[in-house]
């Protein structure tokens, strides 16, 4: 039901505050993207656009042998009052966030933990707490002293039915988790669920696949919601409005990917912003930024919360983007537009049983961060690359017909069944578009920076091959149709290509031309964009040709008020510092490994402004080798001005 999307309980109009809710102290970092917006803004302004250049290295912190691989990616650490707390897999521990010298190490035994811990100043009756999770628990941890918190829970632990990845969020003193259910179209119902963060107990939970009398189950069709589970959440954080209580989080695409035949309807509360109480889990509003997803273009980073100054009002707002490459700048107490949405007419195919929306909520603006629309031109050539990867990319369109079906925004697959013609769609963007990273937001300026990456898809619908191999999060035996091609079925098939590059190294690029990855300012006030810079490199491409932009999934910026956006994200290893107002990049240093997760920035106890970004890779050439052998080779690194 289309109206459902605006639809806002009166419960929002009586919301109320969340207690010993603050903004985060000037020089700290307690939070995900700093304070429970999802701003991401540090209030320092000692490194700025004129001193910038003069950064160095003041510390690294490296994980031991025994931490794993690819542990810290994604991780960002909590600074607050001059203590860093971060995870490190199997184990939580507590720096000097200026020298990075341990004060205390908690072991975690049995599982593994990641991109964050969760930090509780606590109350009169509590002292600061860390909470983290193992998959199935939530545990608590002294602050103080890393030891077991034994007031919260059974003896610090709240154990889970079904399985929840990351640390929860804390809106006041409400624990709020969300399921990362595996995409399987049967299973348990997971649900989205708050607890005391005091005690553990747990103040309620809210089915993201709305159960018979809910609002929302008359979009799951022909009895679609029987046996699905939840639609999950798979970013690891959430943020909220202290003034409202209201928390923001964002959901996936029901499952399976690609075919919905047997979910027809738009399937709330699937590909939404759901605005909750925090205190209640009560429903305050939606907005659902697909209907019937059949491209798996779940909803990742929540939506980052801005003021927006228009016709001499000031609207809170927030503004959300996602894979599509769209940003929707919405009221943020009602789920309103700001800019306009439109509900656009988009094609449909020809799948047995499928349901299509006829129509797509598409901003009035801004305009697309991302290419929706393919045409022959936009096939890369020599001059972008080079002569080898445009004949690869041509024979891929070949191998498909050399015919393709592209209607702009929310193309759809087409069936394919053994002995007909090749008859292939290109969907521009891929994965993303915006994807893991997210957003951060000047409140100064109101501007939005958000980095995209420029990629496509090509195939069709095919019958599921029960022996086939499909990728993660399908299941052969409960899934009629998936999307392949004709160099072997599989849940992505993107369209890009593989060449040997100048430096000897086999490199897959996109088949459409450059840039392939941007950081983009949009100006909320207005929803028009500031300004779009390439972001990223392509060095086997040489020196002439290697300003292409590159995918940048997985991280994301940060801004200060020095003027800075600070971003790591890409292929390329480079941790950049963009100019806030102009997009011009005005530092950058080389890493070993990319920084794909997004920067941070606090004071220290002694008095310094720190940046601070995690890098994390497959392992460093040379290797750096410790007291006990290599290293892993993953790092916090930390940057600072030169001690006067």
């Amino acid at each position: 039901m289309r109206h459902l999307r605006f639809l806002m309980l009166s419960a929002a109009l009586v919301a109320a505050p969340l207690a010993a809710q603050q903004e985060p102290a000037d020089g700290d970092w307690p939070h995900y993207a700093r304070n429970h917006a999802g701003q991401r803004y540090a209030p320092l302004d000692d490194i700025n656009r004129e001193n910038v250049n003069r950064l160095e290295r003041a510390w690294e912190y490296r994980l031991r042998p025994e931490g794993g691989g690819f542990i810290l990616a994604g991780t960002v650490p909590s600074v607050v009052d001059g203590v860093m707390y971060m995870p490190l897999g199997d184990a939580v521990v507590a720096l000097e966030a200026h020298t990075g010298r341990e004060i205390w190490r908690h072991a975690v035994e049995g599982t593994t933990i990641r991109r964050r811990v969760t930090y509780w100043a606590g109350d009169a009756q509590s002292g600061a707490r860390l909470y983290y999770n193992g998959g199935n628990e939530i545990v608590a941890l002294d602050a103080a002293t890393g030891e077991i918190a034994t007031h919260f829970g059974e003896n610090g632990r709240v154990p889970f039915e079904v399985r929840y990845s990351y640390p929860p969020s804390i809106f006041g003193d409400v624990l709020v988790i969300g399921a990362s259910t595996p995409e399987l179209p049967s299973g348990p119902l997971s649900n989205q669920k708050g607890y005391d963060a005091r005690t553990g107990e747990l103040l309620w939970d809210f089915n993201t696949v709305p159960q018979p009398g809910e609002l929302g189950h008359d979009t799951w069709l022909d009895d679609g919601w029987k046996d699905r589970p939840g639609n999950n959440m798979w970013v690891w954080y959430m943020t909220g409005d202290v003034e409202t209580g209201t928390i923001y989080m964002t959901l996936g695409s029901p499952a399976p990917n690609y075919y919905g035949g047997d979910r027809p309807g738009d399937n709330l509360f699937g590909n939404s912003i759901l605005a909750l109480d925090a205190r209640s889990g009560e429903y305050r509003w939606h907005f659902q930024t697909i209907h019937h997803d059949l491209w798996d273009w779940d909803l990742p980073a929540p939506p980052v919360l801005v003021d927006v100054e228009k016709d001499g009002e000031t609207i809170p707002a927030l503004a959300q983007t996602g894979k599509p490459g769209l940003m929707y700048i919405l009221d943020r107490r009602t789920g309103e537009p700001v800019h306009g949405v439109n509900e656009m007419l988009v094609a449909s195919a020809d799948v047995p049983g499928e349901w299509y929306s006829p129509t797509q909520p598409i901003p009035a603006k801004p305009e697309p961060l991302s290419r929706m629309w393919w045409t022959p031109d936009d096939v890369v050539t020599a001059e972008d690359t080079n002569a080898e990867h445009v004949a690869a990319c041509h024979a891929l369109l070949d191998s498909y017909g050399g015919s393709f079906f592209n209607a702009g925004p929310f193309t759809p697959f087409f069936l394919h069944e053994e002995g007909d013609e090749p008859r292939a769609s290109i969907n521009l963007p891929h994965n993303g578009g915006s994807n893991w990273g997210g957003s951060a937001v000047d409140p100064s300026t109101g501007y939005v920076f958000v980095n995209t990456s420029e990629s496509g898809s090509i195939g069709w619908i095919e019958a599921r091959d029960p022996d086939g191999n499909y990728g993660r999060g399908t299941a052969a035996s409960t899934q009629r149709f998936d999307r392949g091609s004709l160099s072997g079925p599989g849940a992505y098939s993107s369209f890009s290509a593989s060449f040997t590059g100048e430096d000897g190294t086999t490199v897959n690029l996109p088949c459409i031309r450059p840039p392939w990855g941007r950081l983009v300012a949009v100006d909320a006030n207005t929803g028009e964009i500031a300004w779009a810079s390439r972001l990223g490199t392509t060095p086997a491409l040489g020196e002439d040709k290697q300003d292409t932009g590159a995918n940048n999934t997985f991280g994301g910026p940060m801004v200060t008020a020095g003027g800075l956006v600070f971003i790591g994200a890409t292929s390329d290893g480079i941790f950049r510092a963009f100019d806030a107002a102009t997009g011009d990049v005005v530092w950058q240093e080389k890493l070993q490994y990319s920084a794909m997760t997004i920067p941070m920035s606090y004071r220290g106890s002694d008095g310094r402004q720190y940046i601070a970004a995690v890098a994390a890779g497959s392992g460093f050439d040379p290797p750096q080798m410790g007291p006990d052998g290599p290293l892993n080779n993953e790092a916090l690194i930390v940057w600072a001005l030169p001690e006067e």
